[in-house]
């Protein structure tokens, strides 16, 4: 999916467009499993959202950490990737580290995915996951890499 963008389709297109290829380019990955959807785009962030419902709860009926994290890590590694300085690369999640604050058991989640360091080679993300009163749910630290293309 992350390699849909070259140097043109990251200069050129709008952030609405942008978003409808993100969204159109997510079938058969986790991202559909989990219904993720890509929402907002700005110069310097991405946001995305995910439902909350049965398929991404623990057995108690709240979302599963694990939901949380692919969610964080699918729009810090997107965001890495659009906002890479280099076109001819690929993008990796190294490290991730998180607190759940509150939890959450119906409607959505967002997560915005903001960078804190966006060096040549490695990348750290902030990722806020907030519920749809905007309450912090969780908020998550990404480190990317990136590396040449094979």
């Amino acid at each position: 999916m992350l390699f849909l963008f070259t140097n043109f389709v990251k200069k050129a297109m709008e952030n609405a467009d942008k978003l409808v290829l993100l969204n159109e380019s997510s079938h058969n990955f986790l991202i559909k499993t989990l219904n993720i959807k890509f929402t907002e785009l700005g110069d310097d962030y991405l946001v995305a959202t995910m439902p909350v419902n049965e398929s991404v709860y623990q057995p108690d009926g709240v979302l599963h950490g694990g939901a949380t994290f692919a969610l964080a890590e699918t729009v810090g590694s997107v965001a890495a990737y659009l906002f890479a300085k280099n076109n001819d690369q690929i993008v990796r999640g190294i490290e991730m580290s998180g607190n759940h604050l509150r939890s959450v058991s119906s409607g959505h989640v967002h997560a915005r995915a903001e960078s804190i360091h966006n060096g040549r080679t490695t990348q750290i993300w902030q990722i806020r996951v907030t519920d749809d009163d905007d309450r912090l749910i969780s908020l998550i630290k990404l480190t990317t890499i990136t590396l040449p293309k094979k």
